[in-house]
């Protein structure tokens, strides 16, 4: 620590600190332009001069750092007069159209004007033009280079924050102009953060552009429904009509950023497609009535299927409140523990629940990263969760920490690992196994016999991975002091998700004896997916994930409810399934869920919702499954009803309300009364605040939280007090048995997050087009071309969509986006196979097709 005195005020502060960061402990404000938290010290714009006592010049306070006993001034005449006259000079070319300028009422270089400006300008020469009209970067990206400042901040947040590159700078000095290349940010990611830090309007949101000025606004501030990092987001609207999304520098895991989806991706709510009123099926086919004639007619139905199975399908998008109430709904007014949250698999969850309970770290992310060595496992995080990308890129760049990466696809965090692993999709269970192994015979130097017992159960076949990957992925944690392992959701999608779990125990496990203090979290990819296993919508765990079968669990719930839970464990989704086909299932309730889009294999799907006697659904938009629904409930939209979601880091942060209802939708907690009261239920309590306070109260990790102390920044909730399972090692998958063939995976794309983003009109204009992923040298093998129509088939079905080469991907692997409804991907994949053999053959005119994939040879008839 260094004694340092700023304006005759005197404080200790550690030596790495900079004048500007000390000042500001005390409350000492010193303007900036170029000045990010978040990035390297520019001192570009000289707006932060200070005088330092023993220095002749005037210092940039961003980047010099405090020295012992440093003495420093920041409001002299002289650093007044240099402020005025910077200003003087970026005002001597910059437009006086503040009248029409996005950014007026916010905008910085106002600001700055109006507190250290000239009030006369000394330039009289004419200003300079780069160009008379504004240029549209990209779909969501406007820009008008007369009035940016030259501050860079855009154009470093782009390279070193988001690791896009899409923007640079071209001439110098006074003459330098921002630009993406050739005038076109085509090939960015679109997120918008250069519009975010710009301090004047030379970057704007070409959505928002003319819509409203800030004091039109009516904010609410609320998190991100698009992935599982919770970004913070400030949304506006004006008369009730959403008009934009930022979000604010000092709150929120993000600090800011936000990813395409979050910025952009929210005009979803305003969608043409919503339910306008209640349905019901009549004459074969979805007649709109009022809720009343609804109700009468599930009552009706309700009472047809009395006595047989039921079960239910909630989205790990909905909040806390409205999954806490749904599975209370099943468990008391259906009487069944056949609930799921899952569309897209069949969650382990025996073996996720200890995995969970033992290891989950319920964190800061940035504090989990800020270990000294982060393993990624499986999934392609630039894809699925950009904001944590972002900071495990600060990670690795700025606090120089270790990552690590073992995986199937290639990832753009790959440039800044320090080793990258690829393994064949389904290999990830070996690929831990391998690294066990080799930290388990490291460690049988140390005293007792607990390596000994790991290395018998973990020796098995090598990883299918290049031989020396997993011993530099074992060298680098044997060296780490402290171990965070980040792991991706998409490993849930492959029947081999047991195994992997289990040598992800195994490996949390080792680390732990080792003495690693290892850290672990999920990289979910749906907003609540935590939050959803927490609130107990599983068919084995209560909330709180206490096992069904705990007894006083399950009796401390009966109290409180007041009504009895069914003890025999339920069964998942996909068992659900089998029952609807089997005709044993009376009434599904799906809420908020789209399975026939997203389960694999469509047909199955499609055939045993036909087969359940009473399919309801409760969703915002006429989804693929509610067409098949006998009844259809209109459900209030994201930013129609206020609650909480528990992100990836275990923080639980609250949603807000931005607007109402849509047309005759009505809130989520609503509906389930109107049903529990046709099933002669009552659901107490029966409003989001108070079933908070029930949350509170009853749910494990989540007692004494309270919504006034969730503030802007939310809560953690704890994690729950579970020994690690002592003892108990798995053995390792059998070897993966080489196809030699095209296999395709599936997951998000940077502009789409699952089907609702589909509903966002901006990004459908970022990215409308649906698309297949492979290596150039597949593509150069099969005779194909960048940007071909290709026609991708399996032996369940096929699709047609366009090829894009990927100079990264490793030969043999094939990937197509999850997000784009006209794909009908799932009608591809069959249950239990992922990831799927397919054939890719170029798309001609009529019948002709050309069959181009692997040895030419067809994989068979897929009818």
């Amino acid at each position: 620590m260094v004694r340092v005195t700023i304006d005759e005020r005197t404080l200790e502060v550690e030596a790495s600190s900079t004048v500007l960061q000390a000042a500001e402990r005390l409350g000492i404000a010193i303007p900036t332009f170029c000045y990010l938290k978040r990035l390297p010290a520019l001192a570009s714009c000289r707006m932060c001069l200070v005088e330092i006592e023993g220095q002749r010049r005037l210092q940039p306070s961003c980047a010099t750092a405090v020295t012992e006993g440093m003495v420093v001034r920041t409001n002299t005449q002289l650093i007044d007069e240099t402020r005025s006259s910077m200003l003087d000079m970026l005002l001597a070319n910059h437009p006086l159209d503040c009248p029409i300028c996005d950014k007026g009422g916010e905008c910085e270089l106002q600001d700055m004007v109006m507190a250290y400006g000239p009030r006369t300008s000394r330039f009289r020469d004419a200003k300079r033009v780069f160009h008379s009209e504004d240029i549209r970067l990209s779909p969501v990206i406007i820009m008008n280079v007369n009035r940016c400042i030259q501050c860079q901040r855009c154009v470093r947040m782009c390279e070193e924050v988001v690791g896009a590159v899409a923007l640079g700078t071209v001439e110098k000095g006074m003459d330098t102009a921002v630009t993406g290349f050739e005038g076109s940010l085509a090939s960015c990611d679109q997120c918008g953060n250069c519009v975010e830090v710009c301090p004047v309007g030379a970057l704007m949101s070409f959505p928002y552009r003319y819509k409203a000025r800030p004091w039109d606004l009516v904010e609410t501030d609320t998190i991100c429904p698009h992935c599982g990092t919770g970004c913070q987001l400030t949304v506006g609207t004006r008369k009730g009509e959403f008009m934009r999304v930022r979000s604010k520098v000092e709150h929120g895991v993000n600090r800011e950023t936000l990813c395409v989806r979050g910025r952009f991706g929210l005009d979803f709510v305003g969608s043409e497609d919503r339910i306008k009123r209640p349905m019901i099926r009549r004459d074969g086919g979805l007649v709109p009535v009022s809720w009343d004639e609804a109700g009468d007619y599930l009552r009706r139905r309700l009472s047809a299927v009395a006595g047989k199975a039921a079960g239910g399908l909630a989205s790990p998008r909905l909040p806390n409140e409205v999954l806490y109430q749904f599975q209370k709904l099943m468990r008391t007014a259906f009487r069944t523990n056949n609930i799921d949250c899952s569309s897209r698999w069949s969650t382990p969850f025996d073996v996720l629940g200890p995995l969970v309970a033992a290891f989950y770290t319920r964190a800061p992310l940035e504090e989990v990263i800020g270990n000294d060595c982060v393993l990624v496992v499986g999934g392609n995080v630039t894809d699925e969760n950009p904001v944590t990308e972002y900071l495990l890129r600060d990670g690795a760049r700025r606090r120089q920490t270790r990552l690590l990466m073992l995986l199937a696809r290639p990832s753009r965090l790959d440039a800044d690992a320090r080793a990258v692993v690829r393994v064949r999709p389904g290999g990830e269970a070996q690929g831990l196994a391998a690294v066990v192994t080799g930290l388990g015979a490291a460690g049988q130097a140390s005293p007792g016999d607990e390596f000994a017992n790991i290395v018998a159960t973990t020796d098995g076949p090598a990883a299918a991975t290049d031989s020396d990957g997993p011993d530099r992925l074992t060298a680098a944690l044997l060296q780490g002091r402290s171990i965070t392992v980040l792991v991706s959701a998409d490993l849930l999608r492959s029947p081999l998700a047991r195994a992997t779990m289990q040598q992800l125990s195994n490996l949390l496990q080792v680390l732990r004896v080792l003495g690693k203090g290892p850290a672990m979290q999920f990289l979910f990819d749906r907003a609540n997916q935590l939050g959803a296993w927490d609130m107990g919508v599983l068919p084995t765990a209560l909330p709180g994930l206490r096992a069904l079968a705990n007894d006083a669990a399950r009796t401390t719930l009966e109290r409180a409810w007041n009504a009895e839970i069914p003890s025999e464990p339920g069964v998942d989704f996909d068992a659900m399934l089998k029952l609807c086909e089997r005709k044993r299932m009376g009434a599904l309730y799906i809420a908020g869920s789209d399975p026939l889009m997203s389960y694999p294999d469509r047909r199955f799907v499609q055939r045993a919702l036909r087969a359940a006697d009473l399919l309801i659904v409760q969703d915002t938009f006429l989804t693929d499954t509610a067409g098949l629904a006998d009844v259809v409930l209109p459900a209030a939209s994201y930013g129609e009803e206020s609650g909480t979601f528990t992100n990836n880091e275990g923080r639980t942060q609250r949603v807000g309300k931005f607007r109402d209802p849509a047309l005759e939708a009505r809130d989520n907690l609503a509906i389930f009364d109107f049903v529990a009261a046709l099933r002669g239920q009552a659901l107490r309590p029966s409003i989001q605040a108070e079933i908070f306070g029930e949350i509170a109260q009853l749910v494990r990790g989540y007692q004494g939280l309270t919504q006034d102390g969730l503030g802007a920044d939310g809560a953690f909730t704890k994690a729950a007090a579970s020994a690690p399972p002592a003892g108990e090692f798995f053995a390792p998958p059998p070897a993966l048995i080489a196809t030699g063939g095209l296999m395709l995976v599936t997951g998000n794309c940077l502009f789409h997050n699952g089907y609702l983003s589909e509903h966002s009109e901006v990004l459908n204009t970022v990215a409308d087009d649906p698309y297949v992923e492979m290596s150039a040298e597949d593509v150069a093998r099969l005779g194909l071309s960048d940007g071909d129509q290709v026609v991708v088939r399996s032996t369940h079905g096929e699709m047609t969509a366009k090829l894009k080469v990927n100079k990264r991907f490793p030969k043999g692997l094939l990937f197509a986006p999850e997000n784009y409804r006209a794909l009908r991907l799932n009608s591809l994949l069959r249950r239990g196979e992922y990831p799927c053999p397919v054939q890719v053959e170029i798309a001609h005119p009529a019948f002709e097709i050309a069959t181009l994939a692997n040895d030419g040879a067809r994989l068979g008839n897929p009818g």
